[in-house]
């Protein structure tokens, strides 16, 4: 196991993120908070091939992709509940996160860690949601909140509604890492199983 470096975090305290589905890519847009509240500047992009999610995710700075910022890897490819390895620009570990399959069958629930003493779990708010969400393929709202051992909140991930996936994005904690925030929500969007 690659232990993440313990340099200070970049903490983004909020930040909206929204999928475009196209036929052949899945892509996520990572906009900061602009002066109205809304989707602000773009401050990630990351494009991935539809069946390849397994595999790895990059972020870049921009649309042209010219410059990989972060990324998140698969341990294993086969088995899902081994967990993803994010990484800095360098290819440093900064974080880890896993799906919880057993806990999500009737509630989707993950491990988030980093450095800094960073440990949280995070779970859909809403149980009835979370299992009418397993029969019914619509647009329904959801939350997922992240809280640390000792049960401070992390961050909030929030669906809004929507018929194309937008994501609304709260980290109080100052110890999770934008980068490890984004690509948990990513995560969140592609792992979840309608």
């Amino acid at each position: 196991m690659t232990e993440p470096k313990h340099e200070p975090p970049m903490h983004l305290p909020a930040f909206f993120m929204k999928q475009k589905l196209t036929l052949m890519v899945n892509r996520y847009e990572i906009r900061g908070v602009g002066p109205d509240g809304g989707p602000g500047d773009l401050i990630a992009f990351a494009q991935q091939k539809r069946m390849a999610f397994k595999e790895q995710v990059t972020f870049y700075s921009d649309e042209q992709r010219t410059r990989a910022v972060f990324s998140f890897k698969a341990r294993q490819v086969i088995d899902l509940s081994s967990g993803y390895d994010v990484y800095d620009e360098r290819g440093d570990a900064i974080g880890f996160f896993r799906k919880d399959f057993g806990k999500s069958l009737l509630r989707s629930t993950f491990h988030l860690n980093g450095p800094h003493g960073l440990d949280a779990i995070g779970q859909e708010r809403n149980q009835a949601i979370a299992i009418i969400r397993r029969f019914i393929e619509l647009p329904f709202t959801f939350h997922f909140d992240f809280v640390d051992q000792a049960g401070r909140p992390v961050m909030h991930v929030d669906r809004q509604f929507s018929m194309r996936d937008r994501y609304q994005v709260q980290v109080p904690d100052p110890r999770l890492d934008f980068r490890l925030a984004a690509a948990m929500t990513v995560a969140l969007d592609a792992l979840m199983g309608r």
